[in-house]
């Protein structure tokens, strides 16, 4: 297969759209990117690139940029609410690769910026809200809500956990609520109470809480990350400074001090939500990427690495395989089995005895399916 004569159409230019554009552009792909916001940008807080990724940019040639905003992370720490260790880890994979290959900790704004900021210019096209795609067998259309359509001979539907590409073609089924909520936000490292002492993640497990310090000192900032067991689905609940306070009761004073001054403003607050495990990812001329395929909760932290895995995976088989057909069977022959698991794994973040104490005879439906 003649890679360069491919016309290939990315829904969505977050994390997998963009990395993927990258990967397949470096093969002389034509490649398009349709992004339905008026600009890209990521909101929340801070992530860990894992080595596997970092290897991945290393081999596109785009490492340099990525480092260059985020900082080196030797191992990750695990400890009770008032801060006695638990566990404490390297990096998997970090001496998997023939030069030693750090997590990177990046803020998510940084890390689009860095990954758009490496595609050749005219590849995105902003304001492309997908309506419709039609799939022709050998080559697919779509429609976009500002009138325009475009053609392509493989589409990939990286648009995101409600992803229309996914709803339209593959499967009907909804996000699943976690039963937890999320409130991040990122602070000024002298503002940490003490928090930011080098450069690696910790986590404080209280019950039905985990609070996530991620360090970002590149930029002199941290992240902060409260998730916690909460029974109200609504997408974007409301919350309160007595609410957040409430629920880190009891941890480490560093932390409630931490609390007690956030700008309720600056604090972003999500219902989780995953996807449950969808059975195909791909047509003849279409393909799944990302949380399009499937959004997992974040506690294992590998949302953003496996979209960035299934880039390289989709590309990787593009090379090897003779038609697109035989390329989407084996990428997700591939990638499929990886991410199912590190999906159930993701459910699994807290004990029955928490659950119980949150959903009193029943568990939320993410943590039924588990």
């Amino acid at each position: 297969m003649d890679i360069t004569k491919l016309k290939i159409a990315i829904v969505g230019g977050g994390y997998g759209g963009a990395a993927a554009a990258k990967a397949l552009s470096l093969l002389g792909a034509d490649v398009d990117v349709y992004e339905q916001a008026s600009q890209i940008r990521e909101v929340g807080a801070g992530i860990g690139l894992r080595p596997s990724t970092m290897d991945l940019f290393r081999q596109w040639g785009v490492f340099d940029a990525i480092a260059e905003v985020s900082s080196p992370s030797d191992y990750f720490e695990i400890l009770t609410a008032t801060g006695d260790p638990i566990m404490k880890d390297s990096w998997p994979g970090m001496d998997d690769y023939e030069v030693k290959t750090n997590t990177h900790l990046i803020h998510r704004g940084d890390f689009i910026e860095a990954l758009v900021g490496v595609l050749p210019e005219g590849m995105v096209h902003l304001g492309h809200k997908l309506e419709r795609i039609e799939d022709l067998g050998d080559r697919a259309v779509l429609t976009f809500g500002n009138g325009t359509t475009a053609e392509a001979d493989l589409v990939i539907g990286a648009d995101g956990i409600r992803s229309t590409v996914r709803q339209q073609l593959f499967s009907d089924q909804q996000p699943v609520f976690a039963g937890e909520h999320a409130y991040r936000a990122v602070v000024d490292a002298d503002e940490a109470h003490g928090l930011v002492v080098d450069d690696n993640l910790r986590m404080y497990v209280g019950r039905g809480t985990k609070v996530y310090v991620l360090p970002l000192r590149h930029r002199n900032q941290m992240s902060f990350d409260v998730t916690a067991l909460n029974a109200d689905g609504t997408w974007t609940p409301d919350a309160t400074k007595d609410d957040l306070l409430a629920t880190v009761e009891g941890f480490d004073e560093r932390i409630v001090k931490l609390v007690r001054d956030l700008d309720m403003d600056r604090v972003n607050v999500r219902a989780v939500y995953d996807i449950d495990p969808v059975d195909t990812w791909h047509s003849d001329s279409v393909a799944l990427l990302g949380d399009a395929a499937h959004s997992m909760c974040h506690h294992q932290g590998q949302g953003a690495n496996s979209a960035i895995m299934d880039a390289g995976g989709l590309a990787e088989a593009l090379q090897q395989a003779d038609s697109v057909t035989e390329a989407l069977a084996s990428y997700q022959a591939t990638r499929k089995p990886v991410t199912d698991e590190l999906q159930r794994i993701s459910r699994q973040g807290w004990t029955e005895d928490e659950i119980n104490d949150v959903f009193p005879g029943q568990k939320p439906l993410a943590q039924q399916q588990a």
